[in-house]
């Protein structure tokens, strides 16, 4: 019984231990740079590009691409989860919200989902290209 309890409480501590760095690592992985977004509006695929400034769990930046145009970005990244955020005119007469809401895995790589205003959603993936 006691050595049953003993690998319990050890596996415990290394449980708290791998997450401890893992949060460690999400904490000293820094967002700022430029980023190359890959998004897919049912399967009509854009490239924008994406520069973030990263203080603490504050993000802003600028978002540049054909059909959205150029726009400020805000956002926040909290462990391992992000969302940026702008208003933008894509042509239609009317001024549309843009959310994009993702996770960081562990080489740095964001991936996941966008809204454009509810009038579309789609998916997208984003590397960064420089710091």
């Amino acid at each position: 019984m006691n050595h049953t309890i003993r690998v319990t409480k050890m596996l415990a501590a290394a449980i708290v231990i791998a997450l401890t760095g893992a949060v460690e690592a999400s904490a000293q992985m820094s967002l700022t740079g430029a980023w190359t977004f890959t998004v897919d509006l049912d399967g009509s695929i854009t490239y924008p590009a994406v520069t973030l400034v990263q203080d603490g769990e504050t993000l802003t930046g600028h978002y540049s691409s054909e059909g959205l145009g150029e726009n400020d970005i805000t956002g926040t990244v909290s462990e391992m989860k992000i969302t940026i955020m702008f208003s933008a005119d894509p042509g239609l007469g009317q001024v549309i919200d843009v959310v994009y809401t993702g996770t960081i895995d562990a080489e740095g790589m964001i991936t996941g989902t966008l809204d454009l205003g509810g009038l579309a959603q789609g998916t997208f993936t984003a590397v960064k290209t420089e710091a």
